[in-house]
């Protein structure tokens, strides 16, 4: 069964198409600077690489080149898009709405436009990326897995916000996590390495740690808490996010600055973080570069990073009445052995020690823990594109 996995952004989109018989990748791409100029559409497969310099107006003008390239005759992977047999959407924003991935119908369509107010930016490019692939293929059923459902699982004491309840009941104001997916995955995969089939008895610490970041306490396979709140913006010190802060922060700088709450939000999502406190770069491979040259800015954010990070550690260790395994994930959680260093230092009295050795080398699914260190500590590789076609295929069923 060949699935193809759909991953909208506001101008852009990935996919990958993935025989679901061996879970082998069959082709992989990117449709960018979708509404912009220099838009391209670029596919990789074990035929080569094909590249369409075009103008891409919108999604539904996107996934035609995407389709074009995928049925290139010299490079193409496929005959016809027939051969698809199912399309899962990544989709950011499902609200309360959903605890699990579903087949789009118009009951599910509805749900995500009016959620669209809380994933303003996400929501509506998910929604053209499934009516382009309505638009293309008719007969073929798509599945929305959303970025929110595996946080669903949280009791009311977690996700609620000490405002007035009427914001709750009113306006749906509550936290709502995101990276869902990948934790999911990873949390399964670790259970897994731990030699538990469905996670029971397990109380897991999942850091999914990249550009974006969050953390999830995970308590039997299902989510207790999460890090990231009713948008990405809560939690970790992140790339360009600042994370947790003090609300005030805000109504302070607007008045001494005189910018208003557009700017102020676009200003902690977009120019806060790692880059706002180094003021070189938002990726950890120039930061380190950076610290390791002495640069004290540098320094400072991944210290604040790090920092933040063991705390929200100990944090939900406390809040499951302790932890049998912290994983790391994401592309720094799995390649850079110094954040994982620092995010478990000073954690000994909770029985956390890390092997070092194992430490700079692990990069995928592994141990890194020492031998007699209490706590695991994991390496898990994410993959949401193939938990995204998981789901596509358990919903969708096999073809005889």
């Amino acid at each position: 069964m060949k699935i193809l996995v759909i991953n909208a952004g506001s101008s852009s989109i990935k996919y990958q198409l993935i025989d679901m018989d061996d879970e082998s990748v069959i082709a992989k791409g990117q449709a960018e600077r979708i509404g912009i100029e220099g838009s391209n559409v670029k596919q990789s497969s074990a035929k080569g690489e094909i590249v369409f310099n075009a103008p891409l107006k919108n999604h539904a003008e996107a996934m035609e080149y995407i389709v074009k390239a995928l049925t290139d005759k010299e490079k193409g992977v496929i005959s016809d898009m027939k051969q698809i047999d199912a399309v899962g959407h990544r989709v950011l924003h499902g609200g309360a709405s959903f605890t699990e991935s579903q087949v789009v119908n118009p009951k599910v369509m509805e749900a995500i436009y009016d959620n669209i107010i809380l994933g303003p930016l996400h929501n509506p490019a998910n929604i053209q990326g499934i009516e382009a692939c309505q638009k293309m293929m008719p007969d073929t059923p798509n599945v929305a897995v959303f970025d929110t459902a595996f946080h669903q699982t949280m009791p009311p004491y977690a996700y609620m916000y000490a405002v007035p309840y009427d914001y709750y009941t009113r306006l749906k104001v509550r936290k709502y996590g995101f990276h869902g997916t990948s934790h999911r995955f990873v949390s399964k995969r670790a259970a897994e390495m731990l030699g538990s089939a469905d996670g029971k008895g397990l109380r897991l610490v999942i850091c999914h740690l990249g550009n974006g970041s969050s953390l999830s306490a995970v308590v039997d396979g299902k989510c207790v808490d999460t890090s990231m709140g009713i948008t990405p913006l809560e939690g970790m010190v992140m790339g360009t996010r600042s994370g947790d802060l003090d609300p005030a922060t805000l109504q302070y700088i607007m008045k001494r600055d005189g910018i208003d709450i557009e700017e102020m939000t676009n200003i902690l999502n977009k120019k806060s973080g790692l880059l706002g406190i180094s003021g070189i770069s938002s990726d950890m491979r120039d930061l380190t570069a950076a610290m390791e040259e002495g640069n004290e800015r540098a320094t400072l954010a991944i210290k604040m990073m790090t920092y933040r990070l063991k705390k929200y550690i100990a944090g939900y260790a406390a809040a499951m009445g302790g932890v049998d395994a912290i994983v790391f994930t994401g592309g720094i959680g799995e390649n850079v052995g110094h954040i994982r260093k620092a995010a478990v230092e000073g954690l000994e009295f909770m029985g956390v020690k890390l092997d070092e050795a194992k430490n700079d080398v692990t990069r995928s699914d592994g141990f890194i823990e020492a031998a007699d260190s209490k706590v695991k500590i994991l390496v898990v590789k994410t993959n949401e594109e193939l938990a995204i076609a998981r789901d596509t295929l358990e919903l969708c069923g096999k073809k005889a």
